[in-house]
């Protein structure tokens, strides 16, 4: 019964800790749809993949990076679809200011590849007459750099986002049907 009452209130302690984790921006709401400048240019859109501002607070303690990621679960191919994974951003960063390519970024945050073969973010462009759900993730690390070079695909990045996760925060927006 001890190990029990242990187990709830650990567990209970780390989850109300993570729900102080959060991201926001001042460029997009949760639920809201990605305009038309957000998009990209490929695929029949003609947008500029431009990424909001992104903002979180309230990190895990020992955090020591952070990475950030930008998927789409609806799209066509069985596996969703990563527009953008950054990561090696370092611990004292808390925001980024977003804009074409993803912007500037911190020194020494390395981009993986998206599911069209290279770095750097590409906005959506979802399917004429389809709804998709992109949702944008931090995710706050226990290791100052994952133990993955640069090219790595976003699906290898995940894997060890998962292994070296202290938390995250996530928030969902729309885009299509156009």
């Amino acid at each position: 019964m001890k190990l029990l009452f242990a187990t709830l209130t650990m567990s209970f302690s780390l989850s109300a800790h993570a729900a102080d984790f959060t991201l926001s921006s001042t460029q997009i709401a949760p639920g809201a749809a990605i305009p038309a400048a957000q998009y990209a240019n490929a695929f029949g859109c003609t947008g500029n993949s431009v990424m909001p501002d992104l903002q979180w607070r309230n990190a895990p303690a020992g955090t020591k990076s952070f990475a950030v990621t930008f998927y789409d679960q609806d799209a066509p191919t069985g596996s969703g679809f990563w527009h953008w994974v950054a990561y090696d951003i370092p611990a004292t960063t808390q925001s980024l200011p977003g804009g074409v390519n993803a912007g500037p970024l911190p020194a020494g945050t390395i981009e993986g590849n998206t599911d069209v073969g290279q770095p750097g973010f590409f906005g959506p462009c979802p399917p004429a007459g389809r709804l998709h759900h992109y949702t944008y993730t931090v995710h706050a690390l226990k290791v100052d750099k994952l133990p993955v070079g640069k090219g790595a695909t976003a699906a290898l990045v995940g894997f060890f986002l998962w292994q070296h996760s202290l938390g995250k925060a996530s928030f969902t927006v729309t885009a299509g049907p156009r």
